[in-house]
């Protein structure tokens, strides 16, 4: 029920305005969530109010990618060398702590599940994009070839399972699986519709809240029910995640129409044949022959600069990428409307700057 209310506020939300019921100021700020605290604006910052239990989140995370096999355990010391923003656990911890409790140990197992469940899904995501490259770095099929990875991103999996089998967190362990679930369904719709070119904007909404959106709010859902038995205070933070999720997903369409790299090559999602907001919102607007000749360029399989040249230029001319941005930050505003309810607190605060470093970010 949590997806489909999520979705329908989603596309009821107007284009042009924030929707947290005047929660948001000009400058983007939650002031319902600002008066009693200041909120951070770096992740070191951000992280703060959680800094003991991220130290907690590793050991467990370390321990959980343990390996006597050789080949195993270098993959696995590779992988840990990768630190990253561990955005995803941080989501965990915060969740739990402004949800009104002390982060247990269940959270800390909870937040490295999330962290082995999305390392491997990102494994697989390179075998299957045949990336070579992820963050900068070489992926683990460059390294190692196609069939070590699936079986490390199956090693890392099951090791997620096994860490929460092992103390009995059932509940933890059923929201992540029901996230694995939705991703892969998300994927495949991407996949069906990519070959198609007829993805629309609600159907988009439908990916993404999959692919993405979905486990994120496992993320923050995860973090609630490790602290708390409210039923309501976990579906809100669930909601949360989902509609963060939401914003983070097209903030992460957009780099596709950037100047400079941010982490995944600049065109990448267009050279894929994949069709996201700013694109789809543009093709709308078009005339008959313009969204035929875009179509074209973007059905082609080897696509030139020129040809992501001229597809950036038709998105832009179309207020693709207005239309894409005003829509990401009125989920992120209303991303911050949920979190009104909680009790004043540091990670409360932490939320509403993370939520803010989503669509802020640079890569």
């Amino acid at each position: 029920m949590m997806i489909e209310n999520t979705m329908a506020n989603v596309s009821s939300l107007p284009s042009d305005t924030p929707a947290s019921d005047d929660r948001v100021s000009a400058n983007g700020e939650a002031d319902a969530l600002t008066i009693d605290r200041p909120v951070p604006t770096t992740l070191d910052d951000i992280r703060t109010p959680v800094e003991d239990d991220l130290d907690a989140f590793h050991t467990y995370f370390r321990e959980a990618m343990r390996a006597d096999h050789m080949l195993l355990d270098k993959i696995t010391q590779y992988v840990l060398w990768q630190k990253g923003k561990r955005i995803r656990p941080l989501l965990v911890l915060l969740s739990a702590k402004a949800s009104g409790g002390a982060p247990s140990e269940m959270t800390h197992r909870a937040a490295a599940l999330v962290e082995l469940l999305h390392t491997a899904t990102l494994v697989h995501d390179d075998v299957v994009d045949d990336a070579d490259r992820r963050r900068g770095v070489f992926s683990i099929n460059a390294l190692w070839k196609n069939k070590i990875a699936v079986l490390m991103g199956d090693f890392l999996l099951s090791r997620g399972l096994l860490l929460s089998l092992d103390h009995d967190d059932y509940t933890v362990l059923h929201t992540l699986s029901d996230a694995v679930r939705r991703m892969s369904e998300g994927e495949l719709l991407q996949i069906q519709k990519s070959r198609l070119l007829d993805i629309d904007e609600d159907t988009y909404f439908r990916i993404i809240s999959d692919k993405t959106a979905s486990l994120i709010s496992a993320c923050t859902k995860s973090g609630a029910v490790s602290v708390s038995d409210d039923e309501a205070l976990v579906e809100r933070m669930a909601q949360f995640g989902e509609t963060l999720g939401l914003a983070f997903q097209i903030r992460d369409d957009l780099f596709d129409y950037s100047e400079q790299d941010a982490g995944k090559p600049v065109g990448i999602d267009l050279q894929e044949k994949k069709m996201t907001l700013p694109l789809i919102v543009a093709l709308r607007d078009a005339g008959r022959s313009e969204r035929k000749r875009i179509l074209k360029i973007v059905d082609r399989d080897d696509k030139d600069r020129d040809d992501l040249r001229e597809v950036a230029a038709f998105v832009a001319d179309h207020d693709g990428i207005a239309y894409a941005r005003n829509r990401m930050e009125s989920l992120a505003a209303e991303a911050k409307g949920l979190l009104a309810a909680l009790p004043p607190s540091d990670a409360r605060a932490s939320l509403v700057g993370l939520t803010e470093f989503a669509i802020q970010r640079t890569r």
